[in-house]
C-alpha cells in the first residue's frame, strides 16, 4: 500500500542475499491489477527463482487472488505462490460468504478492510499537494461514481468487535487462514488480536506497523506479540519515507526477531524490483546490526511457519 515515491537505491551484499536464500514475501502487489504494476506474477516467480527465493503471497486490494496463485504455483516448479482475500466493498466488505469459499479453495491470508476501512483516510481527507496512493484515485473516482459504500469498522459501538467480523472470524479460524488486521486504527486492531486469540486463531499477522494508517509505537507492537500476533514490517514504508528507519529498527529489537515478519509491500511501477528490494531490506537490518540469523528468522523461518 506504499504511495509511489522513489528513493535512493541501497547496494546490497552477498550477506545479504545469503540471509534471504529460500525466503517468502508476504506481500506483493503485482500485475494484473487494477493498478498498473512493474512485473506480472509469473515473471515474479521466475525472479524469485533466479535469486533462490522460494515463495510470495499475492495482495489485491481489490479482488482475491487465490486461484490465480494455484496457477503461478503450478506454471512455476520451484516457487510457491499463495492467494489472498481482502475484505474491503469489492468482495463484499465484512462477507462470511467471500471467506468461506476462500478457505475452501486454499485461500492463505484474510486481510481485514484496507482502502475501505474507517480508520483508512488516503483519498477521502488530505490537504492540497498531498501525495497520494494511486489507489486513493480509485476512491475517488468510485465515491464521483456513488458506487462507494460507507467506510467500514470492525467495531459495535460497545468497543467490542461487532458480528459480522465475529462471523469471519469464526470462518477464518476454521480454515485456518492466516488473520491480518489490514489498515485498521489502533483500537480496532488490539481488539481484533484479543478476541482472534480468544476464539483460537493460530495465525495472527499485524499489517506494517509503521505504515501511518496504523504507525504503532514499538510498545504497542510488543503488546499486540504479547497477545500472540506476529508483527509485520514493510519496506515500503521504510524506503518511501513514511516512518523513520530507526524507529523500526528499535521496534524490531523490541519486540524480538523470534516475531517479526518481514515483507517487502512492492510491485509499484517506480520502486525497486521486488526480490531486490528484498534483499536491500535484509541489507539495511545488516548494517543496523542485526545478525544474519536474525535476518533469515524474519525473512524465511518465521513466514514460512505462518504460511506451513
Amino acid at each position: 500500500m506504499a504511495t509511489e515515491t522513489a528513493a535512493a537505491p541501497i547496494r546490497v551484499s552477498d550477506a545479504a542475499w545469503a540471509a534471504i536464500e529460500g525466503g517468502y514475501d508476504l506481500q506483493v502487489h503485482v500485475a494484473p491489477d487494477v493498478i498498473g504494476r512493474r512485473i506480472d506474477d509469473l515473471d515474479l516467480a521466475k525472479e524469485f527463482l533466479s535469486h533462490k527465493l522460494k515463495g510470495f503471497v499475492l495482495k489485491s486490494h481489490y479482488a482475491p487472488t487465490y486461484e490465480r496463485a494455484k496457477v503461478v504455483t503450478k506454471a512455476s516448479p520451484g516457487i510457491a505462490a499463495f492467494g489472498a482475500i481482502t475484505l474491503n466493498h469489492s468482495v463484499g466488505g465484512l462477507n462470511p460468504v467471500a471467506i468461506e469459499i476462500a478457505g475452501r479453495s486454499g485461500n492463505k491470508i484474510v486481510w481485514m478492510p484496507t482502502v475501505d476501512a474507517a480508520n483508512e483516510t488516503a483519498g477521502r481527507v488530505d490537504g492540497p499537494g498531498t501525495k497520494l496512493p494511486f489507489w486513493a484515485q480509485i476512491q475517488r473516482e468510485l465515491s464521483a461514481m456513488g458506487i462507494s459504500p460507507a467506510p467500514m469498522t470492525v467495531l459495535a459501538p460497545n468497543g467490542q468487535l461487532n458480528e459480522a467480523t465475529r462471523r469471519c472470524l469464526e470462518l477464518i479460524g476454521k480454515h485456518d487462514m492466516i488473520l491480518a488486521t489490514g489498515h485498521l486504527g489502533r483500537k480496532e486492531i488490539f481488539e481484533l488480536v484479543r478476541t482472534g486469540k480468544q476464539m483460537g486463531l493460530k495465525r495472527v499477522l499485524v499489517t506494517h506497523a509503521e505504515f501511518p494508517s496504523q504507525s504503532l509505537t514499538a510498545d504497542e507492537q510488543v503488546e499486540l506479540a504479547n497477545h500472540g500476533a506476529m508483527i509485520e514490517h514493510c519496506f515500503t514504508t521504510m524506503y518511501t519515507n513514511k516512518a523513520p528507519w530507526d524507529a523500526f529498527f528499535d521496534s524490531v529489537r523490541k519486540v524480538g526477531p523470534a516475531r517479526v515478519v518481514l515483507s517487502t509491500d512492492l510491485g509499484q511501477t517506480i520502486n525497486p524490483p521486488v526480490a531486490e528490494g528484498f534483499a536491500m531490506f535484509a541489507q539495511k537490518m545488516l548494517d543496523a546490526g542485526f545478525s544474519a540469523a536474525d535476518v533469515r528468522r524474519m525473512a524465511v523461518t518465521n513466514p514460512a511457519a505462518l504460511l506451513s
